[in-house]
């Protein structure tokens, strides 16, 4: 229990996270440019996530050693991986719906006004794809399904990480 409570005072340990997350980035552009896999705004939203745990990554790499620094990283964490997790079951049920018909899903993201991404950065947050079509699968899981896996190991490490660490410090 002592080495994962000394984790979030480790700096490689936040770098793995940010890597991880960037590979996971790439992977998605691999499947948009290369493949030709148009991502639908729930697709942008979770890429958005993604970006959130990159950035999560960085900051506790930068600041593990500072507790405020380190809180600021770990709510990156968690809200990137638990808002990824929830985005992608809703992209799950859209697409899995028997009246999946009765979905549509926006083309704009609904970016808050003063970081508007989309237009910053259409390359990587532009909308294309329909949520609903199934255009890739592997081992009979689509994208959303495998990013619900995903987004789940990185809620779960983000829990056992910060309850060990409580833990450490006595406040749990």
């Amino acid at each position: 229990m002592n080495f994962l409570s000394q984790l979030s005072l480790n700096q490689r340990a936040w770098q793995l996270l940010a890597v991880s997350a960037l590979c996971f980035e790439l992977i998605a552009l691999y499947f948009q440019y290369v493949m030709g896999l148009e991502p639908c705004i729930m697709c942008i939203y979770q890429r958005t996530a993604i970006w959130g745990i990159f950035l999560a990554g960085v900051v506790g790499a930068l600041g593990c050693q500072f507790v405020l620094i380190r809180i600021a990283a770990y709510g990156l964490w968690a809200t990137g991986a638990i808002w990824g997790f929830i985005i992608a079951l809703e992209h799950i049920d859209m697409q899995s719906s028997t009246m999946s018909f009765l979905f549509s899903c926006e083309f704009i993201p609904n970016f808050p006004t003063w970081a508007p991404l989309h237009l910053w950065l259409p390359a990587l947050f532009e909308a294309t794809g329909d949520c609903g079509d199934i255009n890739w699968q592997f081992l009979g899981f689509t994208m959303p399904q495998v990013m619900l896996v995903i987004f789940g190991i990185y809620s779960a490490v983000f829990a056992i990480i910060l309850l060990a660490r409580l833990q450490k410090e006595k406040m749990f």
